[in-house]
């Protein structure tokens, strides 16, 4: 019989002690959910990039020096996509690869585990989308359309300044659906799935998707592989996102869960894109709203079709509801990766 730890914690070759500690390290998950918990409570850590590029920054002027040297105008439309190709899977391989080595790293030194709770909460977006989407509201509460539309431009592509006061609203709350996808649920289940060198593989394809991932004439070619890659990427956890809204929806007083469920069935597939429309519906039923609808990016106006059979007209007070589904639906995420820890100590 194996004996007891200190405290009645696993003995050190307890199969259960195997799966709290990993070598010298933590278990993944439970540095994953010390990584959510130290983003909820300190979010950015902004005082380490006075120093250190954040590791988003750092791999977008990657690829914007990439983009320069190889997407040229002169290149026919064949040489830049396959261009575009090579640099997606050079950026995966040394994702990876830098995701490996770390990992590696933090397990040959004592309390290496933190440097890998650190750079995983730095990559999980919880606490900044939080931030960001609430300013939105309080500059519409305190400075009216004008500071609306400031807030509202640090969080979404399209042009503010064609945005009345409900069309700001719809857009905070549009981003808040679509960010908890892949800003949360999309790192946390790739970091379930490989560890941190998932985590990062999935940063770099989000990254390269929102910098060259676009229909316009510059990109359509040389991002069309990153983009491909970023839907196939996001197809479960654009769809398990969807749920925990849904799930959240039931336990929020303010929302219906059963309406959010019918909505998201129903209306997912109006969004162009095929994995923003899970969570942006399952927001819209949940808080009886309509959103998406036509928008306009620069000069160019999107005709989409509207998500949900409520009303257009959002205000902060709706942002504000939106903001609470959200952080039921973030408690459910990390409950959900309490769950798998749970089962793999007790069963695995």
């Amino acid at each position: 019989m194996e004996k007891a730890g200190v405290d009645g914690l696993p003995a050190p070759h307890h199969p259960a002690a195997m799966l709290l500690f990993s070598d010298t390290g933590l278990s993944p998950l439970l540095i994953l959910l010390l990584a959510l918990a130290l983003d909820a409570v300190v979010g950015e850590m902004s005082l380490i990039f006075r120093v250190l590029p954040h590791p988003v920054a750092a791999i977008g002027k990657l690829i914007g020096l990439l983009e320069r040297k190889l997407n040229r105008p002169s290149r026919t439309e064949g040489s830049r996509r396959m261009r575009g190709i090579l640099v997606l899977v050079f950026m995966l391989l040394l994702s990876a690869g830098i995701g490996w080595g770390i990992a590696w790293a933090a397990r040959q030194v004592p309390y290496g585990w933190i440097a890998e709770v650190v750079l995983a909460s730095l990559l999980i977006a919880q606490r900044s989308l939080y931030d960001h989407v609430r300013e939105v509201a309080r500059a519409l509460e305190e400075s009216g359309l004008w500071g609306g539309r400031v807030a509202v431009s640090m969080i979404v592509g399209r042009d503010p300044q064609s945005l009345d006061e409900y069309g700001v609203s719809r857009a905070a709350i549009e981003s808040c659906a679509e960010n908890f996808s892949d800003g949360i649920v999309a790192p946390v289940f790739w970091f379930v799935l490989f560890g941190l060198p998932g985590l990062l593989v999935y940063k770099t394809v989000n990254t390269l998707d929102s910098m060259i991932g676009h229909m316009s004439e510059r990109y359509r070619a040389f991002g069309m592989a990153s983009a491909r890659l970023d839907d196939l990427m996001n197809l479960i956890p654009a769809r398990l996102s969807g749920l925990l809204l849904v799930l959240a929806a039931s336990a929020y007083r303010g929302a219906s869960g059963w309406r959010s469920l019918r909505i998201m069935l129903r209306d997912a597939g109006n969004h162009r894109s095929p994995n923003s429309g899970w969570p942006e519906a399952a927001m819209a039923g949940a808080l009886d709203l309509a959103l998406a609808g036509p928008r306009r990016y620069g000069e160019v106006t999107v005709p989409d079709r509207w998500i949900g059979d409520g009303k257009a007209r959002a205000t902060a007070t709706d942002i504000r509801r939106a903001l609470n589904l959200y952080v039921l639906a973030c408690v459910l995420n990390a409950a959900l990766v309490a769950g798998l820890f749970w089962v793999m100590v007790h069963w695995g």
